[in-house]
C-alpha cells in the first residue's frame, strides 16, 4: 500500500536571516521582461505577443500581464506579468511548452532580459480592493550575500563520459573580472552518469558574466570539443541553435541557505536527486524546507546549500564541514523524512529489487553523489 506524501507548505515567513534566497515563500511574483525589437518589426512583435498572451492566460498560476512601449525609443518594450507565486511561473517558463510558445518572437526581437521579483509591499487602491483572492506579499526582505548562483545541465552520449570529463577538467579558466562591478567568484563542475552540471557564482550582473564567459576563446574551445558528445545537437555558430540549447540547459537556483559559522576547509559536493514525473518542484521545496530547518541545528555539517531545479532535475550544491561522510548522513542528504522523499524521488532499485531507502540515508547519499570534475574559486579582487 502506498501513501501520498503531503505537499510541502510555502515558506511564508523568513525563519532565519541565513536563508538568502527562496522561491518558496508563497508570495506573489512580478516578472519583468525587457525587450529590444528589431527596427520596423514592432507590428510583427505586437501580433506575436497577442498570440502568446492568449496562450499564457490559461497557464495555472498566471494572474495578469501588461505590454508597454517606450515613449523615448519605439524599439524598446516592457512586458510585466503577475503570478500567484514563483513555482507555477518557473514550472511554465522552464517547460518545453514555453520553448515552443515563444518561437514566433525570435525573428523580431534583437535582445531580451528577464527579471523576477517577489512582491514585498504595495500601495492600496481599487485593484487591491477588488482582488478575487488575498494577495500574499513576501513577509520580510531577504538579506543576501551579493552573489548570484546559476547552473547549466545537459547530457552526453552514453559511453563518452570519460572523454567529456577529461575535456571539461583541462580547460583554462577565463579571466574572472568581467567589468568594474561584475566578476566570477566560483565555477564547480560535476557529473552523474552522463549528466553534466556546471554551477557558477557571480558577484554583480549574471547576464554580463555569462556573456563574458561565452566570448572567451578557451571556453569556446571546450564547448566545441564536447559538441560531438552531446545528446542534444547544437551549432554554436547558429544563434537560434545556441539559444535553444542554453534555454533548455538552464538550471535556476530556487533556494539558498548559509549557516552563520564559516569553515575555509569545507569541501564542496553536488547531489543529484532524480524526481518522479512532475514532482521536481515539490521535491525541491521539500529539500528547501529541510535545509532551512537544519540550518539551526549545530550538528549539521552542511554550511551552505543551494538547490537548483528544472523539470524533474533537482541538484543540491553543498559545502560540508569534514567531508560528506562525516556526521549524520541524513543531514548531508537533506531528506529527513524518508517516506515523503520516497514519494517524490525515482532512484533505481537495488539488488534483488530492493528499494533504495531500505539501505537508509547512507545508501541514498551514495546514489545522489555526483563526481567532481573541477571546482575553481577566483581570487578576491
Amino acid at each position: 500500500m502506498t501513501t501520498t506524501a503531503p505537499a510541502p507548505q510555502p515558506l511564508t515567513r523568513q525563519v532565519s536571516h541565513r536563508v538568502s534566497q527562496s522561491v518558496f515563500d508563497g508570495s506573489r511574483l512580478r516578472v519583468v521582461l525587457l525587450v529590444d525589437v528589431h527596427d520596423g518589426a514592432q507590428q510583427q512583435f505586437l501580433e506575436a505577443y497577442e498570440q502568446l498572451c492568449n496562450q499564457v492566460a490559461s497557464v495555472p498560476g498566471h494572474v495578469s500581464d501588461q505590454l508597454c512601449q517606450s515613449i523615448e525609443n519605439p524599439s524598446q518594450w516592457l512586458i510585466t506579468s503577475e503570478w500567484e507565486s514563483a513555482p507555477p511561473f518557473l514550472t511554465w517558463v522552464n517547460s518545453e511548452e514555453h520553448v515552443h510558445m515563444v518561437e514566433p518572437l525570435h525573428s523580431c526581437v534583437r535582445d531580451t532580459r528577464s527579471l523576477r521579483f517577489h512582491v514585498v509591499r504595495e500601495t492600496g487602491g481599487p485593484a487591491a480592493d477588488t482582488a478575487p483572492a488575498p494577495r500574499t506579499l513576501q513577509a520580510s526582505p531577504r538579506i543576501g550575500d551579493g552573489v548570484t548562483r546559476h547552473a547549466l545541465t545537459f547530457t552526453v552520449k552514453p559511453g563518452s563520459e570519460k572523454a567529456v570529463a577529461q575535456i571539461l577538467a583541462d580547460y583554462e579558466a577565463p579571466n574572472p573580472k568581467v567589468d568594474d562591478t561584475t566578476r566570477l567568484c566560483r565555477t564547480s563542475l560535476f557529473m552523474h552518469g552522463n549528466r553534466v552540471v556546471r554551477a557558477i557564482e557571480v558577484r554583480g550582473d549574471l547576464l554580463a558574466a555569462l556573456r563574458h564567459v561565452a566570448r572567451q576563446p578557451e571556453v569556446r574551445a571546450v564547448e566545441e570539443a564536447i559538441n560531438p558528445y552531446l545528446e542534444q545537437d547544437r551549432d554554436l555558430d547558429d544563434p537560434e541553435s545556441a539559444r535553444v540549447f542554453f534555454t533548455r540547459a538552464a538550471l535556476p537556483a530556487v533556494h539558498h541557505v548559509t549557516a552563520e559559522r564559516e569553515d575555509p576547509t569545507a569541501q564542496r559536493y553536488a547531489l543529484y536527486y532524480p524526481a518522479r514525473p512532475d514532482c521536481g518542484m515539490r521535491l525541491a521545496q521539500l529539500l528547501a524546507q529541510q535545509d532551512e530547518a537544519a540550518a539551526e541545528d549545530p550538528r549539521n555539517p552542511v554550511l551552505c546549500s543551494t538547490i537548483f531545479q528544472r523539470d524533474d532535475v533537482v541538484v543540491r550544491l553543498i559545502d560540508v564541514r569534514g567531508g560528506l561522510d562525516a556526521g549524520d548522513p541524513a543531514l548531508s542528504l537533506g531528506l529527513l523524512d524518508p517516506a515523503a522523499a520516497a514519494e517524490l524521488t525515482a532512484f533505481p532499485e537495488g539488488a534483488g529489487g530492493s528499494a533504495p531507502w531500505d539501505g537508509g540515508p547512507t545508501r541514498v547519499l551514495d546514489l545522489t553523489r555526483m563526481e567532481l570534475i573541477t571546482d575553481r574559486r577566483s581570487a578576491r579582487a
